[in-house]
């Protein structure tokens, strides 16, 4: 099932996704931060660390190796990971293989790719699949067009291209 839009009440969880995103920017990784929150605390954090060569190293994908040692079935479950851009398939497979609940994001796959290719940069080496193409049993939410601009000002300064036409 796919909900079009994120709730009001996520906005504030993705507006810290990109926070953690703009961070990651900041100290020379690509642009994603994703949190993970159960009952509206926020229980893990983190952002991408791919820049050491490592480029499994996506916070998605912490996220999922943190709830699965730290939190129980029932409240993976219960849990909602909000991230600034929409997990790659490795990162939808960890989600539902964890079993984790519903995913939030602000910038859909497709998007980033258009971007990469305005930009005439490179595909990503893995196929932009949404993540239900993958996960097929996750509620899924996104994007969230109000975060659109911010998003992608932060993949241009990332790629080191000047957004503006």
């Amino acid at each position: 099932m796919i909900l079009r839009d994120p709730e009001p009440e996520d906005l504030p969880y993705l507006r810290r996704c990109v926070t953690l995103a703009r961070h990651a920017v900041e100290v020379g990784d690509e642009p994603f931060g994703s949190c993970l929150v159960l009952e509206g605390n926020t229980l893990f954090e983190d952002f991408n660390h791919v820049s050491g060569g490592d480029h499994t190293r996506h916070p998605e994908f912490a996220i999922a190796r943190w709830a699965a040692k730290n939190l129980t079935s029932e409240q993976r479950r219960a849990a909602v990971v909000y991230t600034s851009g929409e997990h790659c398939p490795m990162c939808a497979a960890a989600h539902a293989w964890v079993g984790l609940g519903r995913i939030v994001y602000a910038a859909s796959s497709i998007q980033l790719l258009q971007w990469r290719r305005e930009w005439h940069l490179p595909d990503p080496p893995v196929a932009p699949l949404p993540i239900n193409a993958v996960a097929p049993g996750v509620i899924v939410s996104g994007p969230a067009p109000e975060l659109a601009d911010e998003i992608r000002l932060l993949h241009a300064q990332s790629a080191g291209i000047d957004p503006l036409p």
